[in-house]
């Protein structure tokens, strides 16, 4: 699998690796668009630049804040700015109970169960399915799901790269699909709401509002990644020159690799062996029944008249505490399920455990805390200036003017958000950065927050599989070498490639389907804003 000599395309991906290389931390990014932001101030405040709010019919003028009022103004609100950042505390919660069923061994075991018990005939689908149901915990997916799906596929007589590629596909190019609500929802959700409140001020974007899309996603995700395994990539593959066992790099091994961080992932989990013990069987077990408990404790909090969790108003479950609560709901399910895991698995002897497994999950959000701290700052600069709703409102007169239609517009939305990918990894990060622009602009033309995120969504996770910059690549590739010592960065991309162009191709028609049809991306989320 070797290459004579690189081909333009080769050249091509090496000259993007090189110039994306070359770009500054994000959080330096960040500090750089913060510093932006303020210059642009003072020149668009020098030339009066102003607009009609469509809704107030007010004014709106751009406002300095390179100034003495501007400089008080940022010095006193820096501590609020992040403490009030909207995807903050939600992700921390998140996270807590999340790191607890990762801390435990419970992730681990199960995505390993779900792959190893799989019979022959589904054992493409199932690794693309619970590739992508690793994205509630995507370091998981990266180390432990992928080297085992090649070790399964070895198994069976088929090409292991095959089946490290059917994983990477659902772990990464899956990541915005899923059955169950994680913080991935919880960040772009939040800061959609920070964004759609440069119109109105009220506005909640809830972390479910994409659940009814991202559960069909899943379905079409890994229908589609099955097909392009079993009809693109295992034909076009020809047998690894090499096929030693593949074990997962130690711990000392990963860090030389430095994924700190991927997407928004905010703990790495540890491979384990490939076969289940009988503790980790037994830890099973108790998470199976700690599981059926907790569901049916929720289901009598939500489901008869009156209950606790529905709206104490209209009864409704849509707008109620289940649906504002979702994020601190998911995170006891975890905690409480990842409890009874590793007292069954004995990974779990005292309450010690279970604070030092949170702690060590908060310890490995510390990226993302930076990350954020200074992505709080710039949305806030962009919301005082005034300049995020004078653009959108600019930019929806212009959108209006070419009348493209919604599903039209979304589909350029969609290859955008997919281009941008290819340089910046980070989906909080880029999302912080379009979604103060791209939000408002969007709802000032009728398209809601909600269907703007879906289609930011769409973009962001089908390209992720292709760009070298994805902090885990580099551990993708390592584990290709172990079973060919040939396979490079083109070998990965170009074998990654056409699952990305299926996806964005079957994830955009979905989404036109779902326009046209007129469909709710999730509970109370419509497609359209009532301009």
């Amino acid at each position: 699998m070797g290459y004579t000599k690189q081909s333009l395309v080769s050249r091509l991906l090496d000259s993007i690796e090189n110039i994306g290389n070359r770009l500054p931390h994000p959080t330096s990014l960040f500090i750089l668009f913060c510093g932006s932001v303020l210059l642009l101030s003072w020149i668009c405040s020098l030339f009066e630049l102003s607009a009609i709010h469509p809704v107030t019919n007010e004014s709106i003028h751009a406002i300095n804040l390179l100034n003495g009022a501007g400089l008080r103004k940022i010095l006193s609100n820096a501590v609020t700015n992040f403490t009030h950042f909207a995807p903050l505390g939600s992700v921390l919660v998140a996270m807590l109970g999340i790191g607890i069923a990762e801390k435990t061994g419970l992730l681990d075991a199960f995505l390993r169960l779900l792959v190893l018990k799989t019979p022959p005939q589904m054992m493409t689908s199932v690794v693309v399915f619970a590739g992508v149901l690793s994205s509630l915990a995507a370091d998981s997916g990266y180390v432990v799901l992928i080297p085992i799906a090649g070790l399964v596929f070895q198994s069976a007589g088929k090409n292991p790269l095959a089946g490290m590629a059917a994983a990477f596909a659902g772990v990464s190019g899956g990541y915005s699909a899923n059955i169950l609500i994680g913080p991935l929802d919880a960040i772009l959700s939040g800061i959609s709401t920070e964004a759609a409140q440069l119109v109105d001020s009220t506005y909640q974007v809830a972390a479910t509002s994409n659940y009814y899309f991202i559960v069909v996603s899943t379905l079409i995700i890994t229908l589609i990644g099955t097909w392009v395994t079993e009809k693109i990539v295992i034909p076009r593959l020809h047998k690894p020159s090499q096929t030693p066992s593949l074990h997962s790099p130690s711990p000392q091994n990963l860090s030389t690799q430095n994924p700190s961080t991927n997407q928004d992932s905010l703990a790495i989990a540890t491979p384990r062996s490939e076969s289940m013990t009988d503790l980790e069987k037994k830890g099973l077990q108790y998470a199976g029944i700690a599981t059926v408990l907790c569901t049916m404790a929720l289901l009598s909090c939500l489901l008869p008249e009156n209950a606790p969790l529905r709206n104490t108003e209209t009864g409704s479950i849509i707008s109620s505490p289940f649906i504002s609560g979702i994020v601190t709901i998911i995170s006891l399910f975890a905690a409480i399920i990842g409890v009874a895991f590793g007292i069954g698995a004995k990974t779990v002897n005292s309450d010690k455990d279970v604070i030092i497994a949170m702690e060590e999950s908060m310890a490995a959000m510390a990226t993302y805390l930076v990350l954020m701290f200074f992505a709080a700052q710039f949305v806030s600069y962009f919301s005082w200036t005034n300049l995020g709703l004078i653009f959108a409102v600019k930019g929806s007169g212009m959108l209006a003017s070419i009348d493209l239609g919604t599903a039209p517009l979304i589909i350029l939305f969609i290859i955008m958000a997919g281009t941008i990918n290819i340089f910046v990894g980070s989906a909080s990060a880029k999302w912080a950065i379009m979604a103060p622009v791209f939000v408002p602009m969007f709802m000032l033309i009728g398209i809601s927050p909600e269907l703007t995120q879906a289609a930011y969504r769409v973009g962001d996770s089908s390209t992720n599989i292709i760009t070298p910059l994805m902090p885990y690549f580099a551990l993708v590739v390592a584990f290709m070498q172990k079973f060919d010592r040939q396979v490079g960065i083109g070998t990965v991309i170009s074998t990654m490639l056409p699952y990305s162009i299926a996806f964005m191709i079957a994830w955009s028609v979905l989404l036109t389907i779902w326009i046209q049809l007129g469909l709710p991306l999730g509970p109370g989320a419509n497609l359209i804003y009532p301009n």
